[in-house]
């Protein structure tokens, strides 16, 4: 079975090009699992810019919150399957689930689904519990959930890296 390796970070810490960087040491045939769904104008530029940063033979899938399909199916032909991100996964969840347990429950289902296929998963979050606390009630359910989430990913994770500066610095 495949390796499941976590790389979390702040914004902007590196993390997306060093699973790109990762993938590429694990094999050709990369998938690259998208949880975006660009609502503006302004996410739809980062969207681009992450398109046009991966190399051009990788395949792409986007997809919000249906991941473990595609991870079932992707499994077949891929060598590496990078989802990016699982923050952002976190967040499309929060708008179909009602409560916490049902939203780790499906983070969970992520990554036992990860240790029964053979590829390599590499996961890219946000560690956003480091900075002020949220003053909505959204934000800090958002904030809990994510770090929660980080949590179980890692537990499950071979390898975790925590991104500073864009600097990988492995931390299990």
């Amino acid at each position: 079975m495949g390796e499941l390796i976590l790389i979390l970070g702040g914004a902007r810490s590196g993390k997306s090009q060093q699973a790109q960087k990762l993938a590429e040491a694990y094999g050709q045939k990369v998938c690259y699992l998208a949880t975006c769904i660009p609502g503006d104008e302004e996410m739809r530029q980062r969207v681009l810019l992450h398109r046009k940063n991966r190399p051009s033979h990788w395949k792409t899938v986007e997809e919000a919150t249906e991941i473990i399909p595609v991870l079932e199916k992707e499994s077949l032909d891929s060598e590496v399957i990078l989802l990016d991100c699982l923050t952002l996964f976190i967040f499309n969840l929060m708008e179909i689930y009602p409560n916490e347990a049902e939203i780790l429950s499906q983070i969970k289902r992520f990554c036992e689904t990860t240790k029964k296929i053979s590829p390599t998963v590499l996961v890219v979050s946000n560690e956003v519990g480091g900075g002020i606390v949220p003053e909505n009630a959204l934000a800090r359910k958002f904030r809990d959930l994510a770090g929660l989430a980080n949590q179980l990913t890692a537990q499950y994770a071979d390898s975790v890296y925590w991104m500073v500066a864009g600097i990988p610095v492995k931390i299990k």
